[in-house]
């Protein structure tokens, strides 16, 4: 389903990276890791990957207030959802929660773990919930390929941040579901052994569980 949308004065206003760094190193040097554009913002507003705004819109600015466009007409969930177990099927690349009456309430794509970084195995539980979270890097517990820290590395918040907009943190230490700055790869690329959804569904998601949901790995 789709719908026309005026894009307003607060879509537009910023501020905006112009770009977001490809090392972490560089990703410390940042107060805030915010959207690069208008177009970046809409399309995760509107639950959508940036081409195809940009083929909904031909030749649309989408950094003038005032502008028609056509989006997807996004449906949430009710805020009474309430998701009481969540199950992460490795070899589908996909995340199912369900309520306390075992029916399914949700049904994420998503990136889980890597060869060289698998996820976890088992039945692990949410510890808590973070939006717009820090993100830290200890080299001391990861060793992610062609980054160089010697200490651990803080990077502000934002929907460009490693984790995007919301990290579940799970008891497995250094593992979580979270959001992801880069939504268009979802399911089509590994993940450093965590959790990865688009921020949209990671956002929803948090909304629907708490302390305790049960964390299943298959």
């Amino acid at each position: 389903m789709l719908q026309r949308y005026t894009i307003t004065q607060e879509d537009v206003k910023g501020p905006f990276l112009k770009d977001v760094p490809k090392k972490l190193e560089e990703m410390t040097k940042l107060e805030h890791l915010s959207y690069t554009s208008p177009r970046e913002l809409l399309a995760e507003k509107f639950h959508m990957d940036e081409d195809l705004l940009d083929a909904l819109n031909p030749g649309a600015d989408f950094a003038q207030a005032g502008t028609e466009i056509t989006v997807a007409q996004v449906k949430t969930r009710g805020e009474k959802e309430s998701v009481t177990r969540i199950e992460i099927d490795k070899e589908k690349g996909s995340l199912s929660a369900f309520d306390e009456k075992d029916e399914l309430v949700a049904f994420y794509p998503a990136s889980i773990g890597s060869s060289d970084m698998p996820s976890p195995t088992g039945t692990h539980k949410v510890r808590a919930i973070a939006p717009e979270p820090i993100y830290y890097y200890n080299p001391k517990e990861l060793n992610f390929s062609g980054v160089k820290a010697e200490g651990l590395l803080e990077i502000a918040a934002g929907p460009n941040n490693p984790v995007g907009s919301v990290w579940i943190d799970l008891t497995e230490p250094t593992y979580g579901i979270h959001g992801t700055p880069e939504p268009s790869l979802i399911a089509k690329s590994e993940s450093h052994g965590c959790v990865r959804l688009t921020n949209w569904d990671a956002e929803e998601l948090a909304k629907m569980v708490k302390k305790g949901t049960t964390v299943t790995f298959r």
